[in-house]
């Protein structure tokens, strides 16, 4: 590019497969389709991993307690999760992917963002390449994705839920602003119910009202995230797609209604957070030597504790039991616990590092 050139508006596609567990556990087996499906332990301290569309009629969602998820849907069935059919057909998505980009941040197995700025095919635009894309997959996988293309990633995430399933919505530069603030503002990648909530108390439901809000209000409420969204809600992202984008951690965590003090009530919250959690790092397809547990009490202290092994952890049942093993360590709690998280990190990059990996002591 010349001196003083403008840079060609970036094309960004975000491609994120429709229910992708369940929707390849009723690929698998005709007798599930057009039944409500949850992928996920069914016993009392299991979690739905995921849920077919059928079952999301009913409200059951992924990181539902299997109980809950049985409560709103009497007929729901469930399907224990086939990690190894899902990172297969993952790879059979990306390898169509790498057809038409080489600049591709997956984000799990079942989604990622393609910066498709140049055309390598020749289709004429984003649209149209994102179309073809979507074609490839259901004659390839016999499943369905949808896509939203724009003019960065934000949007194009945002716009990739619009019109599931099986969908594409294309917002182009003109009409973003005016998208996002159409939008409300618990959809915004990285707003959680936590922060949706505060921003509820504050007045804030639609990006036009996020949009409303001066920086040093933002600033004052929201810290050093306020920059982010002070942007996001005026359609802007400068964030490249990342070809080589590597976690850090994996996890999850849960805040409960009232708190919990005896030992076999942490336990069982504990369970169903790793469940969840393990879904995560299954899906991000990524090991680890260290867990970390996260324990918050009823007065809003929180604490952390984390053990790294010699080899990486590589099942939920290791996974859970040197989080049950920290847990003990800070029982008892007589003030009560509000949160519990447990989180994978220490990623490897590749099988080598872990033949390299050193022993370690715990932290």
């Amino acid at each position: 590019m010349a001196d003083g050139e403008t840079p060609p508006q970036r094309k960004v596609i975000h491609v994120d497969m429709d229910a992708f567990y369940a929707s390849v556990e009723q690929r698998d087996d005709p007798t599930l389709r057009g039944k409500p499906v949850a992928v996920g332990g069914s016993r009392a301290r299991g979690v739905v991993a995921a849920a077919s569309y059928e079952a999301r009629a009913f409200g059951v969602r992924s990181a539902m307690p299997s109980v809950t998820a049985l409560r709103r849907c009497p007929d729901l069935v469930f399907v224990r999760p086939r990690f190894d059919v899902y990172h297969a057909v993952s790879q059979q998505i990306r390898a169509i992917f790498a057809d038409y980009s080489d600049a591709i941040e997956p984000l799990s197995l079942d989604e990622a963002y393609l910066d498709v700025t140049t055309d390598v095919r020749g289709l004429g635009s984003a649209s149209a390449i994102a179309e073809e894309i979507r074609a490839r997959i259901r004659a390839d996988t016999g499943l369905t994705a949808s896509a939203g293309v724009s003019y960065n990633k934000f949007i194009a995430k945002l716009a990739s839920d619009q019109n599931k399933p099986d969908g594409l919505c294309v917002i182009p530069p003109h009409k973003g602003a005016a998208f996002v603030a159409s939008l409300p503002v618990k959809r915004f990648h990285g707003v959680g119910p936590v922060t949706a909530k505060r921003m509820e108390q504050l007045g804030i439901l639609t990006g036009a009202d996020l949009r409303d809000r001066p920086l040093p209000f933002l600033q004052a409420h929201f810290g050093s995230y306020a920059d982010y969204l002070f942007a996001a809600a005026r359609g802007v992202d400068h964030r490249p797609v990342r070809a080589h984008r590597e976690a850090k951690s994996v996890g999850a965590e849960r805040t409960f209604e009232t708190n919990l003090s005896a030992r076999d009530e942490l336990h069982a919250a504990l369970a169903r957070v790793a469940e969840a959690a393990w879904v995560r790092i299954e899906r991000s397809g990524v090991r680890g030597r260290t867990v970390t547990l996260k324990l918050r009490h009823a007065d809003f202290r929180t604490m952390t504790r984390a053990r790294s092994l010699a080899l990486p952890v590589t099942s939920e049942a290791d996974f859970l039991r040197i989080g049950d093993e920290l847990l003990d360590a800070q029982l008892p709690v007589p003030d009560g616990v509000r949160l519990l998280g447990l989180t994978l990190s220490g990623i490897l990059r590749d099988a080598a590092d872990a033949e390299e990996v050193q022993p370690s002591l715990p932290l």
